[in-house]
Formats: structure tokens, C-alpha cells, sequence
């Protein structure tokens, strides 16, 4: 079977030709998964959106697993495409082509060409957050299976259409937020979620600071080509490289700082750990405020804050603080002790907890066997993934609501089923806002 045969289509042309001739058709092994090979009626072929630092490495992910076909990636720079040859490191296209030892994979500036294909099932996107909406839900009305990295979207609206589209079409819906598929994390939920602290008080969210120089050339250039396009749906703000490739995040018209690029990372645990997961659940807070935004640090060029505390206030007397000035990680407090868990850190009250064979209850996190591998898996089994759509959305309504607390400069009372702020039309009017340039519209 050539490299270009699908899932969809290798089934059709089996069946197919067996029908015509009126006799079992003699398969080669290599398409019945012998010799080491995977079947093409069990790969999932994917193509790649966003190819840049962390899109190559996420794509790459991917590739790694026997199961996964890569066929297409897209990027509106040509370099992520041919890749910095100046740097002497593979292009996406290159990169797909290597691994497969063919030069089939297609290349396209348009990410809507990409989604148009009938023979792709899956769809990776990692661009900067100012696109992951609008891709996100290309693909998905598309009839594509989606891995997008975090935070899920920029704007709440853009986040209430994903997750309303994935049910509506049945997709399948990975977010990149891959510290669930992490055995602490998933040790640490189940602490809390088996009830050994007790009723939980409090949860801390450490968050990174903010920016307080540019960590690449502030200088105005010339746009590279591609520029436009990249900025896409948002303001074309003048080129530098200082608020472009990885620099976008500390501009709220490409990103939304520290708060909303780890939001996804520390908060959406300590959902994971009150329970608030469950996709259709209603989960979130009833009040958001954001307090002590500090911007004196903060370069001009940037518009994101320094430091920043963010206090959430849910059902059950909890409340939630997500802050630059915490530890980072996430802590749940409750009336009978505490535990702690970062990347590479787990901490308890009582060390006996976080003990190796410790059976905390019968509770048990989703298990996942790796973030790309669950997706796959995912793709092919139809079960929900360890990070769906609406439990990425939720973790991250929090962000978008603390942005609006702070342009109104008030507490914000939230209803989470309903999804709307209560008693306060000009907020719920900021929340609700898709403020695109040009025709792009969700």
C-alpha cells in the first residue's frame, strides 16, 4: 500500500475490489500489518498546522508512533516549510518526507486547504493562540479529529463554538495540556479527588511571571513574508522579531501573557482535582477578580502584566488563586492537610500519600499512556481523551473572565451553566466580543 492510502480509503478499495471480482482479494501482508508494519486501514493520517519551534516538535510526536501517517503540513512562513536551512534543521515538509523516505507530503500556505482533504482524519494545530479558534473549527467542520495546543482559544466565544462543535460533529478533541497525562499530576488528583484532605478550602495556582525585557530584537524591520497572514484575524502590529516567532505571547493581540499560556497548564489541574472535568458538567467559578496587575515592569512593547493575582470563588466555599507570586504548581488545602505537585515535584501533608503502591481510594485518574499516544488511541477508539474540549475551555474561563475583571476593574459573578456574567451587561458584552479584522469570522 503507497503512503497516500487512508483508513477511510483503504477499507472502500478492499471491499471494492473483492465485490468486482467476485472473489477474497490476496492482500500483501504489508497492508495486514505483517512484517512490523502497521495496516492502513489502522493508521491515522494526519496533517500538521503551525510548524514553527513548537509545531515541529509536537508534530514530531506524533510521527514517532507506527500508527500515524503524516501526509500535509501548512505554515504562512515558506522557512517552516523548507526550515531554516540557515540553522541546519528540517522543514515540516522535509521532516515528513524523511520519515517515510518519499517526497509525497504536501505543503500548503492556506491551512483551509489542509482541512479540505478527504483523506486526512486528524488534525494537529499549534500556531500561535490567535489562531487556534478559528483553525480548530475549520478542521472540525471539516470532519476532522483535532490535537490542539493550549490554551484551547484566545477569545471565550471562539472556546463555547469549539466545544459545541466537537459534540455537534462527534470529533475527537486533545488539548496540549500535557501534564494530565503525567503520573504525578494524575497521583496528586487522586489525593484529592478520594477525599484525604478532607473538605478542600483553598487551591493555590502559580503562574510565571511576566516579561520584564524583549528576548529577541526589538528593532522595526521589514515584515517577512507571510506576515500578514500570520497575524491573521488580529491587528498587523509593525514587525519585529521581539513580538513575533515565540514573542507573540506577551502581546494581547497574539497571545494573553503568563496568565493565559500557563492557565491551561496549573489551573486545569486544579479543576481536574475539584472535579470539574467532566465534559457537560457546568463546571467553574461564581465570581472572578483579577487584583494587583503590575505593569511597571512590563517593556513597552509588550502589553501583558508583570505580576498578577487572579481570585476565584467557587461552589462549596473554595476559593481558587492563581498568582504570579505563588510557587508554581498547584495546591490543594483542605481541613485535613494538603498536597503539592509541579513538573518533576509532589509534596504532601503526609509523605505516606505520595508513597510508590499508596492506594489513596476508589477514585482512579484517567490513565493516560502519553498525551499524543491518548490522542491516537483516542482517534481510533472514539473515547474521550484525558483533555477534551469543554474541560479545556472551562479550565481556561477563569483567564478570559480575569481579562474582562480587569478592563471593567471589578468582580465579575459568574453563572457556569448558563455561561454568562450576571448584573453586568457591559462585561458580559467585552466577554462575548470577536474583535477579527477583515471577513474571518467563527
Amino acid at each position: 500500500m503507497s503512503n497516500k492510502d487512508t483508513r477511510r480509503k483503504f477499507i472502500q478499495k478492499t471491499t471494492a475490489a473483492g465485490a468486482a471480482i467476485g472473489f477474497p482479494t490476496v492482500i500483501p501482508s504489508s497492508a495486514l500489518g505483517k512484517d512490523g508494519k502497521t495496516a492502513p486501514s489502522e493508521r491515522v493520517v494526519m496533517g500538521f498546522i503551525g510548524i514553527g519551534n513548537r509545531g515541529l516538535g509536537v508534530m514530531n510526536a506524533h510521527l514517532n508512533h507506527s500508527d500515524v501517517q503524516g501526509v500535509a503540513v501548512s505554515d504562512c512562513h515558506k522557512r517552516h516549510i523548507d526550515r531554516n536551512r540557515n540553522c541546519g534543521s528540517e522543514g515540516g515538509k522535509e521532516s515528513v518526507d524523511k520519515k517515510y523516505g518519499n517526497k509525497d507530503c504536501k505543503a500548503y500556505f492556506d491551512f483551509r486547504e489542509l482541512c479540505a482533504r478527504d483523506d486526512i482524519d486528524a488534525v494537529m494545530v499549534a500556531t500561535p493562540d490567535h489562531w487556534h479558534g478559528l483553525i480548530t473549527l475549520e478542521a472540525l467542520r471539516n470532519g476532522k479529529d483535532v490535537y490542539c495546543e493550549k490554551p484551547m482559544t484566545h477569545f471565550f466565544a471562539e472556546g463555547q463554538a469549539v466545544y459545541k462543535t466537537v459534540a455537534e460533529k462527534k470529533r475527537i478533541f486533545q488539548v496540549g495540556s500535557q501534564q494530565r497525562s503525567d503520573k504525578r499530576f494524575r497521583t496528586a488528583v487522586s489525593i484529592v479527588r478520594n477525599g484525604l484532605l478532607g473538605k478542600i478550602t483553598h487551591v493555590e495556582v502559580g503562574l510565571p511571571k511576566g516579561r520584564t525585557g524583549p528576548d529577541r530584537d526589538p528593532t522595526l524591520k521589514d515584515a517577512p513574508e507571510g506576515y500578514d497572514r500570520w497575524c491573521g484575524p488580529s491587528p498587523v502590529l509593525p514587525y519585529m522579531a521581539a513580538r513575533h516567532h515565540w514573542s507573540w505571547r506577551w502581546h494581547t493581540n497574539y497571545g494573553r501573557g503568563q496568565l493565559m499560556d500557563w492557565i491551561g497548564h496549573h489551573n486545569d489541574i486544579a479543576h481536574w482535582g475539584l472535579g470539574l472535568e467532566a465534559t457537560g458538567g457546568g463546571g467553574g467559578p461564581i465570581s472572578v477578580e483579577a487584583k494587583d496587575w503590575d505593569y511597571s515592569k512590563t517593556p513597552k512593547i509588550y502589553d501583558t502584566a508583570y505580576q498578577y493575582d487572579v481570585i476565584s470563588n467557587y461552589p462549596g466555599d473554595i476559593e481558587v488563586k492563581m498568582s504570579s507570586r505563588l510557587r508554581m504548581g498547584c495546591k490543594w488545602i483542605g481541613t485535613n492537610g494538603w498536597v503539592y505537585v509541579d513538573r518533576g515535584r509532589l509534596e504532601a501533608s503526609n509523605p505516606e500519600w505520595i508513597k510508590d503502591g499508596f492506594n489513596p481510594g476508589n477514585y482512579q485518574a484517567y490513565n493516560s499512556p502519553g498525551h499524543q499516544r491518548n490522542f491516537i488511541e483516542s482517534v481510533k477508539s472514539r473515547k474521550e481523551t484525558i483533555a477534551p474540549s469543554e474541560s479545556a475551555h472551562r479550565s481556561i474561563t477563569p483567564g478570559h473572565l480575569a481579562y474582562v475583571s480587569h478592563e471593567v476593574g471589578r468582580s465579575l459573578k459568574w453563572d457556569p451553566k448558563k455561561e454568562v456574567i450576571l448584573g453586568d451587561e457591559k462585561a458580559q458584552k467585552i466577554l462575548m466580543s470577536l474583535p477579527y479584522r477583515g471577513d474571518w469570522k467563527i
